[in-house]
């Protein structure tokens, strides 16, 4: 009896039920024979296999991400777009050049080299929609089980484009893993927002950016993909993270309302609101320059929060008790904010959260004497025009 060295040969000298056929194109990549092609989500659920000496442990916190994003899909129809999965034969399958077909045996599996998340995702939401489908059959919910059932065919036929290696032994498979997650760099800072366009607060930064005659005395730079150019006072990402402070009194990481779905009156609103918070800066802060500790990136996350606390005192955001908070700005000596070395030394939300807490003890210490001064300074010099005028 001669030696069997693969699956394949064993599989075939037994009659084969069916086989699994997936169309593609053969070629070399890279010295290697792969086979690339489209497949619907429901035959790569039939043909893949994770091999824990190559993969990684499933990260919870990347699974959920990633369940969210096609829920986007699922619940509202966006696009959403992924990179091909890649993998590996192992001796599995053949394929035939005349039909253009890859066959596989029934029991014959595919290792996933690369999309180990992207796989999982998929494959949690088709359980967890399996399962809503259940009980909503045990429930006679009718009508629940038709819209979970044009969910599960969305996610059935979802196309996910895939390229299989033939050839490659299981050593290559981990080194080509390493490679692919090791040596590319993932896109941050302002790209990063720039590019990701359904988020409530990067949609509202960038329509101020583009749109508000005020952004143009606070230049902005949206597309240096870290910090900024030396021409521009603010970053893009710093815009987002002022509205976040300005609108939730948060820091950007515990955001709460930069979600995916808002009506587009919601970015209105909180435009006019935006453009007139700008506005008043200008009017009460020196011209706007990078040397203005005030000004800096540190100072105007402080500011939003801390004025977010003051407008949101009834519930809701009062423009009247903005107008009056700001009067404070005149004020304020930056420069006693930090002592020493600390505008330099402490990590950043430390520097941040000592200047929120030295303008909000100075304003709840001074506020009703230096704006009501200014108040009545201003009525006396507006009373003065009135006489200068009539007589």
């Amino acid at each position: 009896m001669d030696n069997i060295t693969s699956l394949s040969e064993l599989l075939a000298e037994q009659k084969a039920s069916s086989y699994i056929e997936i169309p593609g194109v053969v070629s070399r990549t890279f010295g290697q024979t792969t086979l690339s092609t489209t497949l619907p989500m429901s035959k790569l659920f039939a043909i893949y296999e994770v091999d824990l000496e190559v993969q990684r442990s499933i990260v919870p916190q990347n699974l959920s991400k990633m369940m969210d994003y096609i829920m986007l899909y699922l619940d509202h129809g966006q696009g959403i777009y992924f990179p091909g999965i890649i993998l590996s034969a192992r001796g599995a399958g053949e394929y035939d050049p005349d039909s253009r077909l890859y066959r596989l045996q029934a029991i014959e599996k595919l290792y996933v080299v690369d999309g180990q998340h992207r796989l999982a995702a998929f494959r949690r939401l088709m359980e967890t929609l399996q399962s809503a489908m259940a009980r909503a059959k045990d429930r006679r919910e009718y009508d629940r089980m038709e819209e979970i059932s044009a969910k599960l065919s969305k996610l059935y036929t979802f196309p996910m484009s895939t390229m299989i290696y033939l050839d490659i032994n299981a050593r290559q498979e981990r080194q080509l893993f390493s490679d692919i997650n090791k040596l590319p760099r993932k896109i941050g800072g302002n790209l990063a927002g720039l590019r990701e366009q359904r988020r409530f607060y990067h949609v509202l930064a960038s329509r101020l950016a583009l749109e508000t005659e005020v952004m143009k005395q606070i230049p902005v730079d949206m597309f240096t993909e870290r910090g900024k150019g030396p021409e521009y006072l603010f970053s893009y990402h710093l815009l987002i993270e002022i509205m976040i402070g300005l609108f939730e009194g948060r820091l950007k990481s515990a955001a709460r309302n930069n979600g995916y779905y808002f009506e587009d009156q919601q970015v209105e609103e909180h435009m006019k609101l935006a453009v007139h918070y700008f506005e008043s800066l200008l009017k009460y802060l020196p011209a706007p320059e990078k040397g203005e500790l005030c000004w800096s990136e540190n100072l105007q996350i402080a500011l939003s929060m801390f004025f977010h606390d003051e407008v949101t005192k009834t519930g809701t955001f009062n423009k009247y008790a903005l107008d009056y908070a700001l009067k404070i700005l005149p004020h304020i000596d930056w420069d006693a904010i930090y002592t020493g070395d600390e505008k330099d030394r402490l990590p950043r939300r430390s520097r941040i959260m000592k200047a929120y807490q030295y303008i909000k003890d100075f304003y709840q210490e001074h506020h009703m004497f230096l704006i009501r001064e200014d108040s009545l300074a201003e009525q006396v010099f507006q009373t003065d025009n009135t006489k200068e005028d009539v007589g």
